[in-house]
Protein backbone atom coordinates (compact mmCIF):
# COMPACT_ATOMS: atom_id res chain seq x y z
CA UNK A 1 0.00 0.00 0.00
CA UNK A 2 1.00 3.64 -0.96
CA UNK A 3 1.02 5.67 2.14
CA UNK A 4 1.85 9.42 2.54
CA UNK A 5 2.30 12.05 5.47
CA UNK A 6 1.82 15.64 5.85
CA UNK A 7 2.72 17.41 9.11
CA UNK A 8 2.00 20.91 10.64
CA UNK A 9 4.12 22.34 13.59
CA UNK A 10 7.05 22.26 15.37
CA UNK A 11 9.81 19.60 15.80
CA UNK A 12 9.03 17.18 18.00
CA UNK A 13 5.76 16.58 15.02
CA UNK A 14 8.35 16.08 12.50
CA UNK A 15 10.86 13.93 14.57
CA UNK A 16 6.99 11.90 15.08
CA UNK A 17 6.23 11.94 11.76
CA UNK A 18 9.67 10.44 10.39
CA UNK A 19 9.79 7.91 12.81
CA UNK A 20 6.14 6.71 11.81
CA UNK A 21 7.77 7.16 8.70
CA UNK A 22 10.28 4.52 9.20
CA UNK A 23 7.45 1.91 10.66
CA UNK A 24 5.31 2.37 7.39
CA UNK A 25 8.68 1.25 5.37
CA UNK A 26 9.61 -1.31 7.96
CA UNK A 27 5.79 -2.88 7.50
CA UNK A 28 5.89 -2.92 3.86
CA UNK A 29 4.47 0.36 2.79
CA UNK A 30 5.89 2.44 -0.17
CA UNK A 31 6.21 5.86 1.18
CA UNK A 32 5.14 8.80 -1.45
CA UNK A 33 5.20 12.55 -1.36
CA UNK A 34 1.94 13.79 0.01
CA UNK A 35 1.50 15.43 -3.44
CA UNK A 36 0.60 11.87 -5.35
CA UNK A 37 -2.14 9.58 -4.93
CA UNK A 38 -2.11 7.22 -1.99
CA UNK A 39 -3.81 4.56 0.21
CA UNK A 40 -3.82 5.93 3.32
CA UNK A 41 -2.86 9.74 4.26
CA UNK A 42 -1.58 11.00 7.69
CA UNK A 43 -1.50 14.20 8.59
CA UNK A 44 0.13 15.49 11.93
CA UNK A 45 -1.36 18.49 12.75
CA UNK A 46 -0.68 21.73 14.67
CA UNK A 47 -2.59 23.64 16.89
CA UNK A 48 -0.20 26.19 18.56
CA UNK A 49 -2.10 28.78 16.49
CA UNK A 50 -5.51 29.75 15.22
CA UNK A 51 -3.59 29.87 11.81
CA UNK A 52 -1.87 25.93 12.69
CA UNK A 53 -5.16 25.03 13.19
CA UNK A 54 -6.30 26.48 9.46
CA UNK A 55 -3.36 24.79 7.53
CA UNK A 56 -3.88 21.84 9.49
CA UNK A 57 -7.60 21.06 8.03
CA UNK A 58 -6.46 22.30 4.96
CA UNK A 59 -4.04 19.51 4.54
CA UNK A 60 -6.71 16.76 5.52
CA UNK A 61 -8.96 18.50 2.68
CA UNK A 62 -5.98 17.94 -0.01
CA UNK A 63 -5.81 14.46 1.30
CA UNK A 64 -9.46 13.66 0.38
CA UNK A 65 -9.32 15.58 -2.88
CA UNK A 66 -6.57 13.82 -3.99
CA UNK A 67 -8.19 10.05 -3.47
CA UNK A 68 -11.57 9.99 -2.03
CA UNK A 69 -11.17 6.72 -1.51
CA UNK A 70 -7.95 6.56 0.50
CA UNK A 71 -7.82 6.07 4.52
CA UNK A 72 -7.02 9.31 5.90
CA UNK A 73 -6.16 9.28 9.48
CA UNK A 74 -5.69 12.77 11.11
CA UNK A 75 -3.40 13.04 14.09
CA UNK A 76 -1.27 15.55 16.52
CA UNK A 77 -2.07 18.70 18.73
CA UNK A 78 -5.32 20.26 16.34
CA UNK A 79 -6.71 16.42 17.17
CA UNK A 80 -6.33 16.10 20.36
CA UNK A 81 -7.61 19.27 21.12
CA UNK A 82 -10.65 19.15 18.75
CA UNK A 83 -11.52 15.83 17.74
CA UNK A 84 -14.78 16.51 17.05
CA UNK A 85 -14.39 19.01 14.48
CA UNK A 86 -11.30 17.11 12.99
CA UNK A 87 -14.09 14.12 12.63
CA UNK A 88 -16.40 16.21 11.04
CA UNK A 89 -14.05 17.00 7.76
CA UNK A 90 -15.79 14.74 5.48
CA UNK A 91 -13.32 11.88 4.28
CA UNK A 92 -11.97 11.60 7.53
CA UNK A 93 -11.80 7.84 8.96
CA UNK A 94 -9.33 7.66 11.53
CA UNK A 95 -8.50 10.69 14.21
CA UNK A 96 -6.15 9.64 17.09
CA UNK A 97 -4.32 12.09 19.81
CA UNK A 98 -0.74 12.10 20.63
CA UNK A 99 -0.77 9.13 23.05
CA UNK A 100 -2.38 7.08 20.34
CA UNK A 101 -0.18 8.40 17.55
CA UNK A 102 3.07 6.10 18.03
CA UNK A 103 -0.02 3.23 17.57
CA UNK A 104 -1.00 4.64 14.14
CA UNK A 105 -0.57 1.35 12.17
CA UNK A 106 -2.42 -0.99 14.81
CA UNK A 107 -5.49 1.64 14.19
CA UNK A 108 -5.20 1.59 10.67
CA UNK A 109 -6.08 -1.71 10.72
CA UNK A 110 -9.28 -1.33 12.13
CA UNK A 111 -9.98 1.87 10.03
CA UNK A 112 -12.06 -0.03 7.33
CA UNK A 113 -14.75 -0.32 6.69
CA UNK A 114 -16.24 3.00 7.90
CA UNK A 115 -19.63 4.15 8.80
CA UNK A 116 -18.35 7.12 11.02
CA UNK A 117 -14.42 8.13 11.61
CA UNK A 118 -13.40 6.12 14.43
CA UNK A 119 -11.86 9.06 17.16
CA UNK A 120 -8.82 7.70 19.14
CA UNK A 121 -8.10 10.89 21.88
CA UNK A 122 -6.92 9.83 25.47
CA UNK A 123 -6.62 11.45 28.66
CA UNK A 124 -3.32 12.89 28.98
CA UNK A 125 -3.54 14.40 32.28
CA UNK A 126 -1.77 11.45 34.14
CA UNK A 127 0.07 10.05 31.23
CA UNK A 128 4.05 10.41 33.27
CA UNK A 129 6.61 8.65 30.66
CA UNK A 130 7.84 8.41 27.46
CA UNK A 131 8.76 5.10 25.92
CA UNK A 132 11.57 4.40 23.89
CA UNK A 133 10.32 1.97 21.72
CA UNK A 134 6.93 4.30 21.44
CA UNK A 135 8.65 5.49 18.13
CA UNK A 136 12.30 4.81 17.68
CA UNK A 137 14.17 7.37 16.40
CA UNK A 138 13.20 10.03 13.78
CA UNK A 139 15.65 9.45 10.67
CA UNK A 140 14.96 12.62 7.99
CA UNK A 141 14.17 11.41 4.92
CA UNK A 142 17.86 11.67 3.61
CA UNK A 143 18.49 9.59 6.52
CA UNK A 144 21.70 11.44 7.11
CA UNK A 145 20.52 12.67 10.77
CA UNK A 146 18.42 11.22 13.64
CA UNK A 147 16.29 12.87 15.84
CA UNK A 148 15.52 11.02 19.44
CA UNK A 149 12.64 11.86 21.40
CA UNK A 150 13.79 11.77 24.99
CA UNK A 151 11.20 14.10 26.67
CA UNK A 152 7.32 15.39 25.80
CA UNK A 153 4.82 17.17 27.44
CA UNK A 154 5.11 20.88 29.63
CA UNK A 155 4.34 21.66 33.06
CA UNK A 156 4.31 25.53 32.36
CA UNK A 157 1.86 28.06 32.53
CA UNK A 158 2.83 30.18 29.85
CA UNK A 159 -0.30 32.45 29.10
CA UNK A 160 -0.33 32.36 25.63
CA UNK A 161 0.78 28.69 25.03
CA UNK A 162 -1.83 25.85 24.17
CA UNK A 163 0.70 22.83 24.44
CA UNK A 164 0.55 21.97 28.02
CA UNK A 165 -3.14 21.06 27.13
CA UNK A 166 -2.73 19.00 24.10
CA UNK A 167 0.73 17.03 24.95
CA UNK A 168 0.31 17.18 28.74
CA UNK A 169 2.48 17.66 32.02
CA UNK A 170 6.67 16.81 31.49
CA UNK A 171 7.26 13.07 31.09
CA UNK A 172 10.87 12.13 30.23
CA UNK A 173 12.35 8.66 29.36
CA UNK A 174 14.71 7.17 30.93
CA UNK A 175 18.93 8.20 30.90
CA UNK A 176 19.73 4.42 30.34
CA UNK A 177 16.99 4.05 27.26
CA UNK A 178 18.49 6.92 25.58
CA UNK A 179 22.49 5.58 25.75
CA UNK A 180 20.97 2.40 24.83
CA UNK A 181 19.23 4.58 21.90
CA UNK A 182 22.65 6.79 20.94
CA UNK A 183 24.68 3.78 21.29
CA UNK A 184 23.11 1.95 18.36
CA UNK A 185 22.46 5.00 16.37
CA UNK A 186 26.25 5.69 16.24
CA UNK A 187 26.70 2.03 15.48
CA UNK A 188 24.22 2.40 12.29
CA UNK A 189 26.37 5.55 11.18
CA UNK A 190 24.83 8.25 11.99
CA UNK A 191 26.85 11.28 12.35
CA UNK A 192 24.35 13.36 14.38
CA UNK A 193 21.32 12.73 16.52
CA UNK A 194 19.61 15.43 17.45
CA UNK A 195 17.62 15.52 20.87
CA UNK A 196 14.16 16.70 21.22
CA UNK A 197 11.35 16.70 23.23
CA UNK A 198 8.20 19.28 23.85
CA UNK A 199 10.33 21.18 26.72
CA UNK A 200 13.83 19.29 26.44
CA UNK A 201 14.86 21.82 29.34
CA UNK A 202 12.39 19.89 31.68
CA UNK A 203 14.09 16.77 31.02
CA UNK A 204 14.59 14.17 33.99
CA UNK A 205 12.58 16.21 36.64
CA UNK A 206 9.85 13.66 37.07
CA UNK A 207 12.66 10.78 36.98
CA UNK A 208 12.87 8.70 40.17
CA UNK A 209 16.05 9.86 41.33
CA UNK A 210 15.71 13.42 39.70
CA UNK A 211 17.62 14.38 36.62
CA UNK A 212 18.37 16.94 34.57
CA UNK A 213 19.57 17.36 30.94
CA UNK A 214 23.06 18.18 32.05
CA UNK A 215 23.85 15.44 33.54
CA UNK A 216 22.02 13.28 30.79
CA UNK A 217 24.34 15.01 28.47
CA UNK A 218 27.41 14.23 30.71
CA UNK A 219 26.76 10.53 30.26
CA UNK A 220 26.75 10.94 26.88
CA UNK A 221 29.79 12.96 26.40
CA UNK A 222 31.33 10.07 28.38
CA UNK A 223 30.27 7.46 25.78
CA UNK A 224 33.10 5.99 23.97
CA UNK A 225 31.76 5.75 20.75
CA UNK A 226 28.85 8.26 19.85
CA UNK A 227 27.83 10.68 17.19
CA UNK A 228 27.73 14.49 17.42
CA UNK A 229 24.93 15.63 19.37
CA UNK A 230 22.44 18.82 18.98
CA UNK A 231 20.27 20.24 21.59
CA UNK A 232 16.72 21.09 20.64
CA UNK A 233 15.04 24.47 22.20
CA UNK A 234 15.92 25.10 25.36
CA UNK A 235 14.54 27.64 27.58
CA UNK A 236 16.89 30.83 28.67
CA UNK A 237 17.21 30.18 32.44
CA UNK A 238 17.64 26.42 31.91
CA UNK A 239 20.82 26.79 30.21
CA UNK A 240 23.01 26.69 33.57
CA UNK A 241 26.64 27.26 34.53
CA UNK A 242 27.51 23.20 33.85
CA UNK A 243 25.40 22.97 30.61
CA UNK A 244 28.02 25.90 29.14
CA UNK A 245 30.65 24.43 30.85
CA UNK A 246 30.23 20.50 28.99
CA UNK A 247 29.17 22.92 25.92
CA UNK A 248 32.77 24.45 26.03
CA UNK A 249 34.76 20.76 27.04
CA UNK A 250 33.13 18.54 24.63
CA UNK A 251 33.26 18.69 21.13
CA UNK A 252 30.68 16.08 20.78
CA UNK A 253 28.35 18.84 21.59
CA UNK A 254 26.98 21.18 18.45
CA UNK A 255 28.04 24.50 19.17
CA UNK A 256 24.53 25.73 18.72
CA UNK A 257 21.37 26.64 21.06
CA UNK A 258 17.94 27.56 20.11
CA UNK A 259 16.64 29.85 22.91
CA UNK A 260 13.14 31.48 22.65
CA UNK A 261 13.55 34.69 23.98
CA UNK A 262 10.31 35.99 22.80
CA UNK A 263 10.52 39.49 23.58
CA UNK A 264 13.20 41.96 24.97
CA UNK A 265 10.56 44.04 27.27
CA UNK A 266 10.46 43.10 30.46
CA UNK A 267 6.63 44.08 31.23
CA UNK A 268 5.78 41.81 28.28
CA UNK A 269 7.73 39.14 28.99
CA UNK A 270 5.94 39.09 32.81
CA UNK A 271 2.49 39.02 31.01
CA UNK A 272 3.66 36.34 28.86
CA UNK A 273 4.44 34.32 32.26
CA UNK A 274 8.22 33.35 30.93
CA UNK A 275 10.87 32.47 33.46
CA UNK A 276 13.20 34.84 32.19
CA UNK A 277 13.89 38.40 31.73
CA UNK A 278 15.36 40.73 29.09
CA UNK A 279 18.73 41.29 31.47
CA UNK A 280 19.07 37.67 31.80
CA UNK A 281 18.74 36.77 28.17
CA UNK A 282 21.55 39.45 27.54
CA UNK A 283 24.00 38.09 30.32
CA UNK A 284 23.48 34.48 29.07
CA UNK A 285 24.24 35.36 25.51
CA UNK A 286 27.40 37.50 27.03
CA UNK A 287 28.27 34.21 28.71
CA UNK A 288 27.98 31.94 26.08
CA UNK A 289 30.00 33.87 23.06
CA UNK A 290 32.80 34.00 25.35
CA UNK A 291 33.02 30.04 26.47
CA UNK A 292 31.88 28.65 23.71
CA UNK A 293 33.76 30.87 20.77
CA UNK A 294 31.83 30.32 17.41
CA UNK A 295 28.70 29.00 18.95
CA UNK A 296 24.89 29.79 17.10
CA UNK A 297 22.34 31.40 19.33
CA UNK A 298 18.98 31.12 17.46
CA UNK A 299 16.08 32.13 18.68
CA UNK A 300 11.99 32.73 18.94
CA UNK A 301 10.58 35.94 19.07
CA UNK A 302 6.97 36.99 19.29
CA UNK A 303 5.35 40.86 17.92
CA UNK A 304 2.29 42.20 18.75
CA UNK A 305 1.84 40.34 22.26
CA UNK A 306 -1.16 41.74 23.80
CA UNK A 307 -0.08 45.55 25.43
CA UNK A 308 3.20 45.66 23.49
CA UNK A 309 3.20 49.29 22.26
CA UNK A 310 5.97 51.00 19.95
CA UNK A 311 8.11 51.36 23.12
CA UNK A 312 7.92 47.71 23.95
CA UNK A 313 8.95 46.60 20.69
CA UNK A 314 11.48 48.97 19.93
CA UNK A 315 13.61 47.37 23.69
CA UNK A 316 13.07 44.33 21.90
CA UNK A 317 14.59 45.32 18.59
CA UNK A 318 17.42 47.48 20.42
CA UNK A 319 18.28 44.29 22.35
CA UNK A 320 18.18 41.79 19.41
CA UNK A 321 20.31 44.32 17.53
CA UNK A 322 23.11 44.20 20.08
CA UNK A 323 23.25 41.08 20.98
CA UNK A 324 25.43 38.47 18.81
CA UNK A 325 22.20 36.36 17.20
CA UNK A 326 22.57 33.83 14.58
CA UNK A 327 18.96 33.59 14.05
CA UNK A 328 15.32 34.50 14.55
CA UNK A 329 12.08 32.70 14.30
CA UNK A 330 9.54 35.50 14.15
CA UNK A 331 6.05 35.08 14.83
CA UNK A 332 3.13 37.18 15.01
CA UNK A 333 1.29 36.89 17.84
CA UNK A 334 -2.34 34.83 17.26
CA UNK A 335 -4.98 34.62 19.83
CA UNK A 336 -4.92 31.27 20.96
CA UNK A 337 -8.47 29.78 22.75
CA UNK A 338 -8.10 28.16 25.85
CA UNK A 339 -5.02 30.70 26.43
CA UNK A 340 -5.05 33.31 28.98
CA UNK A 341 -3.35 36.03 26.59
CA UNK A 342 -6.20 35.34 24.13
CA UNK A 343 -8.62 37.48 26.21
CA UNK A 344 -5.81 40.04 27.46
CA UNK A 345 -6.71 43.57 26.76
CA UNK A 346 -4.94 46.11 24.26
CA UNK A 347 -4.61 43.46 21.62
CA UNK A 348 -2.23 44.92 18.66
CA UNK A 349 -3.46 45.57 15.00
CA UNK A 350 -2.84 43.22 12.36
CA UNK A 351 -1.01 45.93 10.19
CA UNK A 352 0.86 46.60 13.31
CA UNK A 353 2.34 42.56 13.79
CA UNK A 354 3.00 42.55 10.25
CA UNK A 355 5.30 45.67 10.20
CA UNK A 356 6.86 44.35 13.31
CA UNK A 357 7.93 40.85 11.69
CA UNK A 358 8.93 43.06 8.54
CA UNK A 359 11.21 44.79 11.09
CA UNK A 360 12.48 42.07 13.11
CA UNK A 361 12.84 39.62 10.03
CA UNK A 362 15.42 42.17 8.21
CA UNK A 363 17.19 42.43 11.61
CA UNK A 364 17.52 38.59 11.47
CA UNK A 365 18.92 38.48 7.88
CA UNK A 366 21.66 40.97 8.43
CA UNK A 367 22.61 39.29 11.89
CA UNK A 368 23.08 35.97 9.77
CA UNK A 369 24.88 37.75 7.58
CA UNK A 370 27.20 39.39 9.78
CA UNK A 371 27.80 35.50 11.76
CA UNK A 372 28.43 34.02 8.24
CA UNK A 373 31.16 36.23 7.63
CA UNK A 374 32.71 35.12 10.64
CA UNK A 375 33.73 31.59 9.33
CA UNK A 376 35.57 32.69 5.77
CA UNK A 377 38.71 30.99 5.80
CA UNK A 378 38.23 28.80 8.35
CA UNK A 379 36.96 24.73 8.33
CA UNK A 380 34.33 23.29 9.77
CA UNK A 381 32.95 20.25 10.60
CA UNK A 382 30.00 19.87 8.19
CA UNK A 383 27.37 16.49 7.91
CA UNK A 384 26.54 15.70 4.65
CA UNK A 385 22.57 16.28 4.27
CA UNK A 386 21.55 15.77 0.87
CA UNK A 387 22.32 16.82 -3.11
CA UNK A 388 21.20 20.43 -3.64
CA UNK A 389 19.41 21.26 -6.54
CA UNK A 390 19.65 22.61 -9.65
CA UNK A 391 23.75 22.96 -9.54
CA UNK A 392 24.46 19.24 -7.74
CA UNK A 393 26.54 20.85 -4.73
CA UNK A 394 26.61 18.58 -1.63
CA UNK A 395 24.36 20.68 1.13
CA UNK A 396 25.76 20.28 4.84
CA UNK A 397 25.13 21.57 8.15
CA UNK A 398 27.99 22.56 10.02
CA UNK A 399 28.37 22.04 13.96
CA UNK A 400 26.81 25.49 14.79
CA UNK A 401 23.56 25.09 12.05
CA UNK A 402 25.55 26.96 9.13
CA UNK A 403 24.46 25.75 5.76
CA UNK A 404 27.40 25.04 3.66
CA UNK A 405 27.57 24.11 0.03
CA UNK A 406 30.22 23.00 -1.64
CA UNK A 407 31.10 20.01 -4.22
CA UNK A 408 31.75 16.44 -4.06
CA UNK A 409 30.21 13.09 -4.99
CA UNK A 410 26.82 11.49 -3.43
CA UNK A 411 28.49 8.65 -1.84
CA UNK A 412 29.31 11.36 1.04
CA UNK A 413 26.35 11.62 1.53
CA UNK A 414 25.52 11.05 5.78
CA UNK A 415 29.77 11.47 6.02
CA UNK A 416 31.27 13.82 8.63
CA UNK A 417 32.89 16.23 6.68
CA UNK A 418 35.70 19.14 6.73
CA UNK A 419 35.06 21.68 5.19
CA UNK A 420 36.92 24.74 4.14
CA UNK A 421 34.52 28.03 3.68
CA UNK A 422 35.52 30.32 0.86
CA UNK A 423 32.86 32.55 0.18
CA UNK A 424 29.32 33.35 1.41
CA UNK A 425 26.22 32.18 -0.53
CA UNK A 426 22.48 33.68 -0.35
CA UNK A 427 21.66 31.81 3.38
CA UNK A 428 24.67 30.24 4.05
CA UNK A 429 28.32 29.57 3.01
CA UNK A 430 30.25 28.02 -0.01
CA UNK A 431 33.29 25.70 0.24
CA UNK A 432 35.60 23.24 -0.36
CA UNK A 433 36.05 19.36 1.37
CA UNK A 434 39.30 18.80 2.53
CA UNK A 435 38.95 15.53 4.43
CA UNK A 436 36.40 13.10 6.42
CA UNK A 437 36.23 12.92 10.30
CA UNK A 438 37.10 9.56 11.69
Amino acid sequence: MRIAFATVGCRLNQFETDALRGKAEAGGFTVVPFAEEADVYVVNTCTITGEADADSRQLVRRAVRRNPAAVVAVTGCYAQASPERVAAIPGVDLVLGNIEKAALFRHLAAARPVGSPRVQVADISGRRRVDADEYGPGIDPDRTRAFLKVQDGCSYTCSFCIVPTVRGPNRSLPAEQILAEVRRLSAAGFPEVVLTGIHLGTYGRDLHPRASLTTLCARIAELPEAPRVRLSSLDPHEVGPGLIRLLAASPRFCRHLHLPIQSGDEAVLKRMRRAHSAAEFRALLERLTVAVPGIAVTGDVIVGFPGEDEAAFGRTYDLLKALPIAGLHVFRFSPRAGTEAANYPGQVPRAVKAARSRALRALAAEKARVFRREFLGEVLEVVVLHRARPDGMLEGLSDNYLKIWFPGDAALMGRLLRVQIQDLAAEGLRGQCCGIVD
